[in-house]
């Protein structure tokens, strides 16, 4: 119903090193607004299922006495919902409401009076005024999923008119004000527990939930929340934990996620920020995982300095530290460059170590539910950290490694960089009129969803 529409990425449980989340969500009114569509036409589908159970009773007629009647197969056979809307319960839930219903009913009669005469013939019922309410809580299963249910529901119908068909229905229709109630009581009656098993059908759905996003062989991303949602006027926000970890491997980073608010906007349906605790936590995956080195073939080299018989090995030093300031997302990164001499035999020489701290910046971008980037060099500078041929002057080599860099590393990373990670994201979600900010601190997607499925 409306919480797969519109609550698509509620999460878990709080596990987390840090008390501060690396990834927040919000859900603003627009988004709301989007998921009452979508859950009312879903709503209004489980109601035509709604059964109507058979019921019988003695009612005294004048002028012909005591009637027995019974009413059976009655069915919907048409249902509206003209009227709807959704709100925030703050602290609580999100709570739908729906007035101004109608149902119109079909079904058969059967009645005996005078302990002899007996009659049949169908009736029509219209329904008027059928109101909703239902609050919807949500929390996490033992798995860590998030799970909805059923918080407070209240129904209410103002009227139901009954016209018999059939035999003497002229007569019977004396009656029927009797009926109208004893329908009108029994359609209350189903109405909540339709609507608690519509809540109940929406958790394997929610199950698709990518808490555990497998991002490659080395890394997956968690996306469970560090605290229960905060659900306040205008918008309901979801703090997750969004770290990267080691595939099969649950090492959390050795930093923790800095503090950061979302500004007050509201022009998108949802609005996804990251700080730099995920990038950062990905460095580390990474560099844990030892895939941020290379080896520099001569072969990559050789149409440049077709003279230089080498090989080098570039290798991240520690950690790279990514940094968001409004509009630049900058990552720094400190590796060693050892340069080996290939020999006659093929046998390596180490020649020397460089110390080598660059800069780059990143273009950011969002594709099939995923973020993606692309970086380019800012600036790097070299110191010297062994040598085994004696002193030499290392800005000799600065223009070697520039070109290294330029040509042979930042194209391979962005290779890799270009295949993007996963956003958190719940069934068949498109992402479409998306905008990216980078601001202080953090990246924040603004954007609406649609549903396929």
């Amino acid at each position: 119903m409306f919480l797969l529409k519109c609550l698509p990425l509620v999460a878990l449980i709080a596990a987390a090193f840090s008390a501060n989340p690396g990834v927040k969500i919000r859900l603003t009114q627009k988004g709301l607004e989007y998921g009452r569509q979508l859950g009312v036409a879903s709503l209004l589908e489980k109601l035509k299922t709604a059964q109507i159970p058979d019921f019988s009773g003695k009612e005294r007629v004048s002028p012909i006495g005591k009637v027995q009647y019974s009413l059976t197969n009655i069915h919907i056979v048409n249902l509206g919902l003209p009227q709807s809307s959704i709100n925030l319960v703050p602290g609580s839930g999100v709570q739908l409401s729906i007035s101004n219903a109608f149902i119109n009913l079909r079904g058969n009669w059967r009645v005996k009076y005078l302990r002899i005469i007996k009659d049949s013939g169908s009736l029509d019922v219209n329904v008027n005024g059928l109101s909703i309410s239902q609050t919807i809580a949500i929390k996490s299963d033992a798995t860590g999923k998030p799970e909805a249910s059923s918080a407070a529901c209240s129904a209410s119908v103002s009227s139901a008119k009954v016209k018999f068909h059939g035999g003497a229905s002229w007569l019977y229709n004396l009656f029927s004000k009797f009926i109208d109630k004893a329908l009108r009581k029994a359609l209350e009656k189903q109405m909540c527990p339709l609507v608690a098993k519509s809540i109940a059908d929406l958790n394997p759905r929610l199950k698709t939930l990518n808490v555990l996003a497998k991002v490659d062989k080395y890394a997956e991303i968690e996306y469970s929340m560090v605290s229960s949602p905060q659900i306040s006027q205008p918008a309901i926000d979801l703090n997750l934990k969004g770290e990267f970890y080691n595939i099969g491997r649950h090492q959390e980073a050795p930093f923790p996620a800095p503090a950061f608010s979302l500004p007050a906007q509201s022009s998108n349906m949802i609005y996804i920020a990251l700080s730099s605790f995920t990038p950062n936590s990905a460095g580390f995956v990474y560099n844990n995982a030892g895939v941020l080195s290379m080896y520099v073939t001569d072969d990559m080299i050789a149409q440049r300095f077709p003279n230089l018989m080498m090989k080098m090995l570039v290798k991240a030093d520690k950690n790279p530290v990514v940094k968001f300031q409004p509009n630049v997302m900058t990552v720094d990164a400190t590796a060693t460059a050892t340069a080996y001499a290939i020999q006659p035999n093929g046998t390596l020489s180490p020649l020397f170590v460089l110390n080598v701290d660059s800069s780059v910046s990143s273009q950011m971008s969002v594709s099939d539910l995923k973020l993606a980037s692309r970086i380019t060099l800012n600036k790097m500078s070299l110191s010297l950290g062994t040598s085994y041929v004696g002193d030499f002057k290392v800005n000799s080599l600065d223009n070697i490694l520039q070109v290294i860099l330029k040509l042979v590393v930042i194209p391979t990373v962005n290779v890799q960089l270009s295949k993007g990670y996963p956003l958190p994201a719940l069934g068949k979600m498109k992402l479409v009129n998306t905008q990216l900010q980078i601001m202080q601190d953090y990246l924040m997607i603004g954007t609406d969803v649609q549903f396929t499925g």
